[in-house]
């Protein structure tokens, strides 16, 4: 592969999702970057159907396997650990259910910089959207800016770019779902600029969801009152040290 970004590569973590992880695999590649694949214990087609990818795309395509499903957070984490011993700067990452479109990457990567972590847009809005999706984004980006003092439109998507040194400090104290919610914190506390891309999104009949309505929400209920209570004590003064840090370095 001739690749355009040779600092950059694509992470998928995937669970169970043998009806779609070939054809998002397969359009990631075409997009001239490294792919790794993070299998998160998949107990399906999937596995095989990675196998097979591995031997069609030699070298291009790398793969993770873990024993057991360990969560989308655990899965990220491997693939950041692999990203920052292999010399990559920065790592798209994208699901592997087949709703995101990996033609947006380019849009993704005009708004790269090395302390930008770039969060790519749904429009919530739009015919197909799932109720659930709307109202647990609306509620994440509710409890973001009073944690964050910063507004953005999406804070639930999984389709970004994190700038892999700028995160590399960020410890992540749940393997879940709610992982992102608190890889997105943790950087805005850092001083990290966050860019919101606009993308496109897809739902397929074959899509597979891990999302539990109602103990996830729970978890990410009881991670806001704490992000709540750590912005207080942290977040704040935090992001006040930043501010005049930065002013007195101009």
């Amino acid at each position: 592969m001739s690749s355009t970004r040779q600092d950059t590569i694509i992470i998928i973590p995937t669970y169970n999702n043998a009806g779609t992880i070939a054809h998002v695999v397969t359009r990631a590649l075409e997009q001239n970057m490294p792919v790794l694949v993070v299998n998160d214990g998949s107990t399906d087609g999937t596995a095989t159907a990675l196998e097979t990818l591995c031997q069609q795309y030699p070298g291009d395509l790398q793969l993770i396997t873990i024993a057991k499903n360990s969560g989308k957070g655990y899965a990220l984490k491997e693939g950041f650990r692999f990203a920052r011993l292999n010399g990559y700067e920065y790592v798209v990452t994208m699901d592997g259910d087949g709703q995101h479109f990996s033609e947006d990457i380019p849009a993704l990567l005009g708004a790269c910089a090395p302390r930008t972590l770039v969060v790519g847009s749904r429009n919530l809005t739009a015919d197909g959207m799932p109720r659930g999706n709307t109202f647990a984004n609306r509620f994440a980006n509710f409890w973001f800016e009073i944690q964050t003092l910063r507004k953005i439109p999406d804070t639930q998507s999984g389709y970004r770019i994190y700038p892999i040194r700028e995160i590399s400090g960020v410890r992540l104290m749940t393997n879940r779902y709610e992982a992102e919610l608190l890889l997105l914190v943790f950087s805005a506390w850092k001083g990290l600029d966050i860019a919101s891309v606009p993308i496109r999104v897809d739902y397929p009949e074959d899509r597979v969801t891990h999302f539990h309505p109602i103990f996830d929400f729970m978890r990410i209920f009881a991670l806001n009152t704490f992000l709540c209570i750590l912005a207080i004590v942290y977040g704040y003064p935090r992001m006040l040290i930043n501010r005049l840090f930065c002013r007195r370095s101009r």
